[in-house]
């Protein structure tokens, strides 16, 4: 298949005015395939050769100004064009395929009630999976769309949908819109609408989850109401378009995506199980991103895929904040839980060997193949924390009035970096220019460290930094009282690098926290006497979000081989039963639970650090006995089922049908604990079959896929290895679910044969299934609990040998470095 390049968008963009797509869907011809037209309306320039892309199943017609084209000449994904100069006519008419992974229009049959929905995702160049297009952001054009669907259906799209006489629903014509944001769903939706500030509002589920979406509907729909007019306080441009329809549909590849006025979100934000407070936020953020989107990628889009962190860099870092600002009466500091989950995230890749510039140079993007790969936690969470450190140092008033300058000028047109730059530096003295130079163009994390150096009652503190970067940063001193607990002494301003230390008047601190408002992206160091107060006294700080920011310090400190692990999970031991803030304990016991215990201590300590977590969740557990807490209670039991070495006490909780205490088990607790005991070997096939039969939701296919691939058994490993590499049956999810379950660090003698059997296995499906599935292969299917010099070896052999898939190849680096790390935190 062709890939779109830079040169070659350019080049068209210089020949093409696109004014107009009519497309038309049919969705009534079947389980596998739908037919498509699509007649676009546009302006050659000049008189040239170009072409227009499509992935059919069947090309069986295309006519340019009335004269039938040769659809033989279709190769790859491109059907070549010779124009003359002027106004032209392009209609194509093809049968489309169905997909199973997430890409193109997606296809899925709800094994509760035997429903089928469809929905597009037509992200980078999967619209031409569903219409014939050209395919780049900066062709925008007006979309009408029609779609022929099954009685009893209901059709979305980016535009309010009514259904005409003759059955075919019809959306009202867009605004210029880039191809990648056409979206349909349909399907028997169950829908809750309202209006607001004058627009119709909806939300969009399955009818198996309705009583989920309509137990929580009043919180989604206030969520979405203040962050709307949240925005339109920020932003002078108005909402520009007709309507704000969200739809949570199944097995989307995603959290969501930003399409104008049809949001689609993975429909696990319909909760129907327990979760916590600091998970209804993560949800409340999301919807607060992709609503971002709407002025920042939406109305004002990227030119090339260059500047792809110009969408979501600026969405993630305005959905943390307005939900701060939109939802203060009912989530916490949202900054608490982006220093613990997301943050992390940035850090990881830009250590890698993958690492990449928030913004990268154009000639680094040279095609799709390539851009799809900057979709990281460097284009999000680096992006938006390098956006916060801008915002405490420009100021916020600065900042909004230069992205307002941004919206006026470019809006319903496209943009680059440069474009974005010029805007803000229009709305401030200080040298964006040069900020975004330092900040945006370069790769890696600085260090930034405290020195104390004086004696009696003056001390001098210097930030020594290990980097480029200036930073403005907070920084909080801390003395001990008479009884031994920390108090803050004073917070000061430090620009680093500092023209002169700062002077400290007083007693040598007990505790020097650099960052303490998490404003920059950097990773942070103590002085000796204030690592020994951390490690002493974490919980005794007393505000959560510098907790978090030493918490963050003491995980990078293990990652980087500066911190024992054991000494970690002491730590959390000691501090996290004292803890408050729910995001820290989901933080500290995730990367104890996922990272240390299953990759950074060898095997031989794995039981005891397993044990330690065990003993601090009984702790949490007793200490939410009276119900007080039950979104800490909730983390402690999963925690508890995920760290079993021994099954009777969750095997009896299973049986039960509670957990000594509560909560009662729902269907997510019941799955969890099936599995860990798959692990333990505790379980067989008739027991998850009956847990199938009493839970038969898409959820629990999957639940019940990943607890077969767990069994301990020779059987259960081929079996589950031959769903995932000999067949191309599995959907996206279904296919992670087996690839989570399959590797084990309890049963590494079992799928050792099967180590060195992955590598060209996931490239031949890569091959064959394309980049989402590749993307799934490579993160969960990947043997990472193979921790040793041999697997290393034959995956750097791999990488250097094998042609793959850029999508596969670019995840296999990654997990390969994160194998070379875990190997050294061992050493």
């Amino acid at each position: 298949m062709s890939v779109l390049t830079r040169d070659e968008a350019q080049t068209r963009a210089q020949l093409l005015d696109v004014h107009h797509y009519t497309v038309g869907l049919d969705l009534t011809t079947g389980d596998e395939t739908f037919e498509s037209t699509s007649l676009i309306r546009f302006t050659a320039r000049a008189a040239g050769d170009t072409f227009v892309e499509l992935k059919p199943e069947t090309l069986h017609s295309a006519v340019l100004d009335g004269e039938p084209l040769d659809t033989t000449a279709l190769h790859d994904n491109r059907l070549p064009l010779t124009l003359t100069e002027g106004e032209h006519t392009l209609r194509v008419s093809t049968t489309m395929r169905y997909s199973r992974t997430g890409e193109g229009m997606h296809r899925f049959t709800d094994p509760t009630d035997g429903e089928t929905y469809v929905y597009t995702q037509l992200f980078m160049e999967d619209v031409q999976r569903v219409f014939a297009a050209f395919d780049q952001p900066d062709l925008k054009a007006v979309f009408e769309v029609s779609v022929t669907a099954p009685d009893g259906w209901t059709v979305l799209a980016n535009g309010i949908t009514e259904q005409q006489p003759d059955g075919r629903w019809k959306a009202a014509p867009t605004p210029l819109l880039s191809t990648y944001f056409v979206c349909v769903a349909a399907g028997p939706w169950h829908s809750v609408r309202t209006e607001h500030a004058g627009l119709p509002f909806g939300i969009h589920c399955r009818r198996s989850l309705a009583p989920h979406l309509d137990a929580d509907a009043d919180e989604i729909l206030d969520v979405t109401k203040a962050c709307y007019d949240r925005y339109h306080e920020k932003f002078d441009e108005p909402y520009p378009f007709d309507s704000y329809d969200q739809a949570f549909v199944p097995e989307f590849n995603a959290g969501a995506m930003e399409n104008p006025g049809l949001v689609t979100f993975r429909d696990e934000f319909v909760f129907r199980s327990a979760v916590t407070d600091t998970e209804r936020m993560t949800r409340a953020m999301v919807i607060a991103h992709e609503m971002a989107h709407m002025w920042f990628g939406d109305l004002v889009t990227l030119r090339w895929w260059d500047d792809i962190w110009l969408n979501e860099s600026f969405a993630e870092y305005m959905g943390f904040q307005t939900v701060n600002e939109a939802c203060a009466d009912r989530f916490a500091d949202t900054w608490i839980d982006f220093g613990v989950t997301r943050k992390s995230w940035g850090y990881e890749a830009d250590q890698r060997p993958s690492t990449h510039p928030v913004a990268p140079d154009p000639d680094a993007v040279p095609d799709t193949a390539s851009a799809l790969l900057n979709f990281d936690g460097i284009s999000y969470a680096k992006g938006a924390s390098a956006l916060r450190q801008l915002v405490a140092w420009m100021g916020e008033d600065d900042f909004l009035a230069g992205i307002n300058i941004h919206f006026k000028r470019h809006k319903f047109g496209n943009a680059t970096l440069a474009d974005f730059i010029d805007n803000l530096a229009a709305a401030t003295d200080r040298d964006v220019h040069g900020w975004a130079e330092q900040w945006l163009r370069t790769t890696g994390v600085d260090t930034l460290t405290p020195r104390l150096e004086g004696e009696g009652k003056q001390w001098r503190l210097t930030v020594d930094r290990d980097g480029s970067r200036p930073h403005r940063i907070r920084v909080g001193v801390y003395d001990r009282d008479a009884a031994g607990e920390l108090v803050p002494r004073e917070r000061v301003w430090a620009d680093v690098p500092q023209e002169a230390p700062i002077v400290l008047d007083g007693p040598r601190p007990a505790l020097v926290v650099l960052n303490e408002d998490d404003l920059t992206y950097a990773k942070m160091r103590f002085d000796e006497v204030s690592e020994e107060a951390a490690l002493r006294s974490l919980s005794r700080i007393p505000d959560a979000l510098t907790r978090a920011v030493v918490w963050n310090a003491l995980r990078d400190m293990v990652r980087d081989g500066e911190l024992e692990p054991a000494a970690y999970l002491e730590t959390a031991l000691a501090h996290l039963g004292e803890e408050t803030e729910l995001a820290v304990v989901q933080g500290v016991l995730s990367f104890a639970r996922t990272q240390i215990a299953d990759r950074y201590v060898p095997e031989a300590d794995r039981p005891a650090a397993l044990a330690t977590l065990t003993a601090l969740t009984r702790d949490l557990l007793r200490r939410t006995e009276d119900g007080d807490s039950p979104g800490l209670r909730l983390t402690a039991v999963r925690t508890f089922i995920d760290s079993a070495t021994t099954p009777a006490k969750i095997a009896s909780w299973l049986e039960d049908g509670t957990v000594h205490g509560g909560p009662e088990l729902d269907p997510e607790l019941r799955w969890r604990i099936l599995a860990r005991l798959a692990v333990l070997g505790a379980t067989d096939e008739a027991a998850i079959a009956a847990e199938l039969d009493r839970d038969p939701s898409a959820t629990g296919q999957e639940g019940a896929a990943r607890c077969r691939a767990a069994l301990p058994t020779p059987e259960a490993k081929k079996a589950a290895w031959s769903a995932m590499f000999d067949s191309d049956d599995l959907s996206n999810y279904l296919f992670t679910a087996t690839a989570q379950g399959f590797w084990q660090p309890e049963q590494s003698d079992l799928t050792h044969p099967y180590v060195a059997r992955f590598y060209p296995a996931a490239t031949a499906l890569a091959d064959r299934r394309g980049p989402a599935i590749a993307e799934a292969a490579g993160r969960w299917a990947f043997p990472s609990y193979a921790i040793d010099p041999d697997s290393l070896a034959l995956g750097d052999h791999h990488l250097t040998h094998d042609a793959m898939l850029p999508a596969l190849h670019r995840k296999l680096v990654d997990q390969l470095d994160d194998l070379r790390r875990a190997l050294r935190v061992r050493g």
